[in-house]
């Protein structure tokens, strides 16, 4: 099975992770994808295989050289995200795209075009693969456990290239947020490892945003309305009162590079309560305080108008900026640069407007940034993978391992 067909027969699995659920993986369809390629990497020779009750799979290439060499580590995740449907996939691939609209689904008239996807023409003469237009593809994250795999299969058919010891491991639930809550760092035991979860070619990312969750509720006093003056309040009043005072332009359609945000995803009310549900995001940690102070600022103002206890603020901490964690080892950046540039890959190092689990794993003692795995267009009908990206992240696991080695 070469890297495509990897891939291919990874995105059959129907993986999506759900953000209600409260036990670990979020989705029994989770486990049986672990439990295939648990066997698989038993089939290729991988050792020191492990998969844990909660759908963390670990194992081990065995180091090939005489010399102590630190053990590093590659990592990908096994679901795809709640926000499209990830089953009955049905992928096709584009050979030699030329730049024009692809097709995927003429019945339908859905059409993956570069005028709205301008990024499809960085990929003329390549081959893509597409969806038909009704789910996602899966690129975030197959893509990546199709690499790294695939890496390891090179590596055991090329003796001659000398590496040290490497981990791998595959979680559930990043895309809900929870994919580094129950990994088992000490288990792993790398000095330190890489996500290969970006996005386009050359993609190396230690930069995340700091990430909270806001919860906003409201309440009010349901009253017959023909005898409701004076003694009627409404929440959704209030609650469109609190949205309405936010900051117009710090929304995640109106920022860019590094300017942070507050992102409202969910409102839900009636007169006796309103639920208002937000994400907030910066680079900056001062300015992440700053933002999550705004908001219980806000909330005091409304009391101080409605009444004590009329809303409430639930503000908790996500992930932060991994970079404080990398910067004391950047010799891990220079390494996956020098990788990059050795197969023919321009580096592009920029920062995150979202989050990894290599920014939790960095807090938890495990330096893990993230590098490109080749997909585009995450989470929607339009997704795509150029075989070529894929191709290239592949070889840059290899070319990592290699020159840790000769390092």
């Amino acid at each position: 099975m070469n890297l495509t067909e990897r891939f291919l027969k990874y995105v059959s699995f129907d993986t999506q992770s759900d953000e209600c659920a409260s036990v670990c993986p979020s989705t029994d369809k989770q486990m049986i994808f672990a439990r295939y390629l648990k066997e698989e990497l038993e089939e290729i020779g991988m050792e020191e295989i492990e998969l844990d009750e909660n759908g963390y799979l670990y194992a081990t290439l065995p180091s090939n050289i005489d010399k102590e060499v630190p053990t590093i580590g590659f990592i990908a995740h096994m679901d795809t995200s709640p926000d499209y449907s990830g089953l009955n996939v049905r992928p096709r691939i584009v050979k030699n795209y030329d730049g024009t609209d692809i097709v995927l689904c003429a019945d339908e008239g859905i059409v993956t075009s570069p005028t709205q996807f301008p990024e499809l023409l960085k990929h003329v003469g390549e081959d893509l693969i597409v969806t038909d237009g009704h789910t996602l593809l899966g690129a975030d994250d197959k893509a990546g456990i199709a690499e790294i795999v695939q890496a390891m299969i090179y590596l055991m058919e090329h003796p001659e290239i000398k590496h040290g010891k490497i981990r791998i491991a595959f979680n559930p639930d990043e895309e809900i947020g929870k994919g580094a809550h129950l990994f088992d760092v000490e288990r792993f035991g790398c000095e330190w490892a890489y996500t290969m979860d970006g996005s386009e070619v050359g993609e190396l990312e230690f930069e995340t945003f700091n990430a909270a969750a806001a919860k906003i509720t409201v309440t009010g006093l349901k009253v017959h309305p023909g005898y409701a003056k004076d003694k009627m309040v409404n929440s959704m009043y209030i609650a469109t009162e609190f949205v309405a005072a936010m900051p117009k332009r710090e929304t995640p359609e109106c920022t860019e590079g590094y300017e942070g945000f507050f992102h409202l995803i969910g409102m839900k009310g009636s007169v006796e309560e309103t639920t208002l549900t937000y994400i907030i995001r910066d680079h900056d940690r001062q300015c992440f305080e700053q933002r999550k102070s705004f908001i219980i600022e806000m909330v005091a103002r409304l009391n101080e108008k409605y009444g004590d206890g009329t809303v409430v603020a639930e503000v908790n901490d996500q992930y932060y900026n991994m970079r404080e964690m990398v910067e004391p080892v950047m010799h891990i950046i220079d390494l996956a640069q020098e990788a990059m540039q050795a197969i023919g890959v321009e580096c592009k190092v920029k920062a995150i407007r979202g989050g990894t689990d290599g920014a939790q794993l960095s807090f938890k003692g495990l330096p893990c940034p993230n590098i490109f795995a080749g997909g585009l267009n995450f989470h929607g009908r339009h997704e795509f993978l150029p075989i070529q990206s894929m191709e290239k992240a592949m070889m840059t696991v290899v070319k990592i391992a290699e020159l840790t080695a000769a390092r």
